[in-house]
């Protein structure tokens, strides 16, 4: 199969979309067929609690491209992606969120842009994003971590619009972590990389689905899954309070030298201030390695990233 007759799979996780699903099946069909090569859409239901897997499985009917992986219950955006790349045919993956704030109308550009250069990776860069104030500070702050811990200078990490060879996907697809970021994951794969600006809309319907809850925890899966930095500042920490503990302590004992008891008595809270600055470190110093611990403990287990329940097309080797 040459280049121009690569196929196109695009990757679409779906969690309480139901207001969204047809508008974005109806916009997406006429931009794929207008590439004019084989493609599929391969949509993963993410445990969603409103009519969003009963929409989908009446656009299966009606779309004979489309394939609906049907998970167990709600396992996150990227275990739900990974989901969808393990059953993906295409030579480009194109990855996209279901609430057409990133318009399917820009994915003829990625295709483009990774055939024309040769790229194994092409990201994105959203243009006067559409977003809250509180979720254009969180994606600046996974931007500057995301960029020190991988080394690699993207601009706008937290945009899935972006495709993949099928290599890097298979090499993902291979790591089998728990516990992951599919951008910074995608790059320890890939040699060429690149990013386009791509237009950035209200969202069409329904509510957002990322608290600050699911964004803290996807920021101390950027930063454990992927460096040993707070290892090691733990590590530069703890010299550090030891060499002040012992300055502190030669300093107590030359001044109780020096003026008596009773001068040591009067500095009795200032002792109990910095004890507690101490343990309080300490006690902080243990919920990182523990987050490290249960990390290990959870790969150990080796249980399944994901369940998949049914997976309804076509083209399902099951006949449904």
């Amino acid at each position: 199969m040459t280049e121009t007759e690569s196929v196109i799979s695009v990757v679409i996780p779906v969690f309480n979309e139901e207001d969204n699903l047809a508008a974005l099946i109806g916009r997406l069909q006429p931009v794929l067929r207008s590439l004019g090569r084989p493609y599929e859409i391969v949509m993963i239901d993410d445990g969603s609690r409103d009519g969003s897997l009963a929409i989908l499985k009446d656009l299966v009917r009606e779309n004979p491209e489309l394939r609906v992986v049907e998970l167990t219950r709600n396992y996150g955006q990227h275990a739900a992606i990974m989901a969808g790349f393990s059953i993906v045919r295409g030579d480009i993956v194109v990855t996209l969120d279901a609430d057409l704030q990133n318009p399917p109308e820009e994915i003829p550009r990625l295709v483009a842009e990774m055939e024309n250069g040769g790229y194994d990776v092409v990201g994105t860069i959203r243009r006067r994003r559409r977003d809250s104030a509180f979720r254009l500070g969180a994606s600046r702050l996974i931007n500057i971590v995301a960029r020190r811990i991988t080394g690699v200078h993207m601009t706008d990490w937290g945009c899935m619009l972006r495709a993949y060879r099928r290599p890097v996907v298979e090499r993902m697809r291979e790591c089998h972590e728990h516990a992951t970021f599919i951008p910074a994951l995608a790059t320890v794969f890939a040699k060429r990389l690149t990013e386009i600006e791509v237009a950035h809309e209200e969202r069409h319907g329904g509510k957002a689905n990322y608290p600050l809850r699911k964004l803290i925890n996807l920021q101390f899966d950027l930063v454990a899954s992927f460096s040993d930095f707070p290892m090691k500042m733990l590590m530069y920490g703890g010299i550090l309070m030891s060499v002040l503990g012992v300055c502190f302590g030669v300093f107590l004992a030359v001044a109780r030298l020096v003026y008596g008891a009773l001068w040591a008595a009067q500095g009795v809270f200032t002792l109990f201030a910095v004890l507690f600055i101490f343990v309080g470190l300490q006690f902080f110093a243990l919920g990182v390695i523990g987050e490290y611990i249960g990390r290990i403990y959870r790969e150990v287990r080796r249980r399944p990233e994901y369940v998949i329940e049914h997976i309804h097309g076509v083209r399902d080797r099951s006949g449904s």
